[in-house]
């Protein structure tokens, strides 16, 4: 596989974990922006944000993106990714698929834990669920236009991947 995949969606749908195990069956190249942020720079998305702001925080997220894109590889993006139209168009340009995550029924928070806070600020100071489900109602059409294809985040881990096999498949 020699295209670039990007997985799109709200914060913690699970696309750090499928992102890997996607990877892992398609012998390609994984990257989380999230992690590859805080690895590159020793800093926690909550470190950046209180230095520097949202605004700021942006700004290197989208660097991010641009750094890490390259053909044969799975990149999970952070659930704010698509807040910025630049990175919405980089996506389309350059993907050979983009999977957006959509989750079934409630806030799509995977059952094995909650996001971890210390390491993602809160954006609106409500909680982790209520948070989570009203950005994905504002997030949710631009998640729609950057994905080539929806997974249900509802699916089991391994009728995730079967889909998504099944939708990458040449």
């Amino acid at each position: 596989m020699r295209h670039t995949i990007y997985l799109v969606g709200a914060r913690a749908a699970g696309k750090t974990t499928f992102g890997g195990a996607l990877a892992r069956q398609l012998g390609c190249n994984y990257v989380d922006t999230d992690i590859h942020l805080r690895e590159t720079t020793g800093e926690t998305v909550a470190d950046i944000v209180a230095r520097e702001g949202w605004d700021g925080f942006r700004k290197r997220e989208s660097a991010v993106l641009r750094a890490v894109t390259a053909p044969g590889t799975v990149i999970a993006t952070g659930g704010g990714m698509v807040l910025a139209e630049e990175n919405r168009r980089f996506m389309r340009e350059k993907r050979h698929r983009a999977l957006s995550f959509r989750p079934g029924r409630g806030p799509c928070i995977p059952p094995a834990g909650q996001p971890n806070a210390a390491q993602r600020p809160t954006l609106t100071g409500k909680s982790i669920a209520q948070e989570v489900a009203e950005v994905l109602a504002a997030r949710e059409p631009l998640y729609r236009e950057t994905a080539t294809h929806i997974l249900n985040a509802a699916a089991t881990p391994k009728e995730l991947l079967a889909e998504a096999l099944a939708i990458l498949k040449p």
